[in-house]
């Protein structure tokens, strides 16, 4: 890395819903000399704010455009429904989108669903938020259908939601601008498509192992076998003269005087000792 790198702070804008925590948690231990600074953005933000250079890189909603945007889509959210807790929908444990037809379901100004036809009666007015239609929603106006991130973020005890099986969903992504596809926006990839911290792609200032070392590893396994084998063949060398040299021992018996059937022979008469 550069000083300037070193130096800078690493912009990471985030849209409503998406907690980059665990991420940001990784930077801070493998790169605690680049402060990593969280932009918070609208959901329609996102995108510009990346093209206009607001940031080095983004958690952002999909789509968002590719001529310009580089993009790696991390999860897909499950949609649901945001319902008063006593409402008839919460005797189901999921819903479709037909189910809502007799629902006025609230359309804000900020809504992340791309519908090709929304379900149920539209309101007479669409809220400026999602944090103003979930207000509506506690005080009996309607329904809302949003990810389920978006129902987290905005919960209350007097409210309830459930997955709608066959709404669009929302899908997000890391994005970042492809001609400023930085060392850092490379660290951050890595971090968030959990590559560990001896990973050498895409990680600044590492290289792969050196072949000499490699040379040297393999030379020693080499050596192991060459050794070995040399030593096999001293001891066959070895054994060979030891059983070669002596005369081979026959019989069972532990003693040189054994005969067959371990019986011993009987000794030689030595010539009588002369006396004086």
């Amino acid at each position: 890395m550069t000083e300037t790198q070193v130096t800078s702070p690493f912009r990471l804008a985030y849209v409503p819903g998406v907690t980059p925590t665990k991420w940001v948690k990784v930077w801070n231990e493998r790169l605690p000399q680049v402060p990593l600074t969280l932009v918070g953005l609208p959901a329609a933000e996102g995108d510009p704010t990346l093209r206009q250079g607001g940031a080095d890189a983004g958690l952002v909603r999909l789509p968002v455009d590719r001529t310009v945007l580089s993009a790696i889509p991390l999860y897909t959210e499950t949609t649901v429904v945001v319902v008063p807790k006593e409402h008839r929908l919460t005797e189901a444990a999921e819903l479709t989108a037909a189910e809502l037809a007799e629902e006025i379901v609230l359309h804000p100004l900020d809504d992340v669903l791309e519908w090709e036809r929304r379900p149920g009666v539209p309101a007479k007015e669409r809220p400026a938020t999602t944090a103003d239609a979930v207000q509506l929603v506690a005080a009996g106006i309607g329904v809302l259908v949003v990810p389920q991130s978006l129902a987290r973020l905005h919960h209350r005890k007097d409210l309830t939601y459930r997955p709608v099986t066959d709404a669009p969903q929302s899908q997000v992504a890391l994005a970042w601008p492809e001609d400023r596809t930085t060392d850092l926006v490379e660290e951050f990839i890595g971090i968030v498509r959990g590559r560990t911290v001896n990973s050498t792609r895409g990680r600044a200032g590492e290289t792969a192992p050196q072949p000499k070392q490699q040379r040297t590893k393999a030379g020693d396994k080499a050596g192991d076998k060459a050794g070995a084998k040399a030593g096999d063949r001293r001891g066959q060398k070895g054994g060979t003269a030891r059983t070669g040299g002596g005369r081979p021992r026959t019989g069972g018996g532990s003693g040189s005087g054994a005969g067959k059937g371990g019986k011993p022979k009987p000794g030689k008469r030595g010539k009588p000792q002369r006396r004086s």
